[in-house]
């Protein structure tokens, strides 16, 4: 039986969509990477998991086909999150009264993309959760679009194309096959090294810093 609830099964999502297997998995990375209320889908085992089926010939889209069109529905995804926090952030940060946004969080957004920008904008692609808010954080905090842009398409492309040629290599050993929704948890947790990684970083030279002071 699978570890994974079945709405969230990346072999059960795959095979429910039959056909459309291609456009639902293009909406689901968009709706991951750009919509808020995405961010419970596994965008990650989807993209692995898609990779596995065409290399297969489960799913008769060529794979750089598949590379293509999810790496633009990954780079719209966060576009469109941008523009949401650039759009609606404000009015809700703008309140004196509000106790749960507020104005110092939009400049310290706005600083931690400053110092972080292009490194958190690439690594937070790989990280569930992270990869749909990241984006509109980016908008509220006023990022520079063209800086934003150009590193959320080279995250799109690292993420989307290489994941998916990750699952069309690796499916081909038989173990990750057949136990696919193992594979998929792997995937996550791997997902979160990155992101300790850089928080070490930070911490480390937080602890230098407050050390010369």
């Amino acid at each position: 039986m699978s570890i994974l609830p079945q709405w969230l099964d990346p072999e059960v999502i795959v095979r429910w969509l039959g056909a459309a297997v291609v456009p639902g998995v293009c909406f689901i990375i968009f709706a991951e990477c750009g919509l808020l209320v995405g961010f419970f889908l596994p965008g990650d085992s989807l993209l692995f998991t898609a990779g596995l089926f065409a290399a297969h010939g489960a799913i008769a889209t060529p794979i750089w086909l598949i590379c293509v069109l999810t790496s633009i529905c990954a780079f719209l995804g966060n576009v469109s999150g941008y523009y949401i926090g650039y759009k609606s952030g404000p009015v809700l940060f703008d309140k004196p009264d509000s106790k749960l946004f507020k104005r110092e969080y939009v400049e310290k957004t706005h600083e931690f993309f400053e110092r972080y920008g292009a490194r958190a904008i690439i690594m937070a692609r790989f990280v569930p959760i992270v990869r749909t808010f990241i984006t509109a954080f980016a908008g509220v905090g006023r990022m520079d679009k063209r800086k934003f842009f150009t590193y959320s398409a080279i995250g799109a492309v690292l993420w989307a194309a290489g994941v998916t040629i990750l699952g069309a290599l690796l499916g081909q050993i038989a173990f990750v096959r057949e136990h696919i929704d193992l594979i998929a948890i792997l995937i996550v947790l791997i997902s979160v090294i990155p992101i300790g990684i850089e928080y070490l970083r930070s911490r480390k030279a937080k602890q230098r810093e407050a050390t010369r002071g």
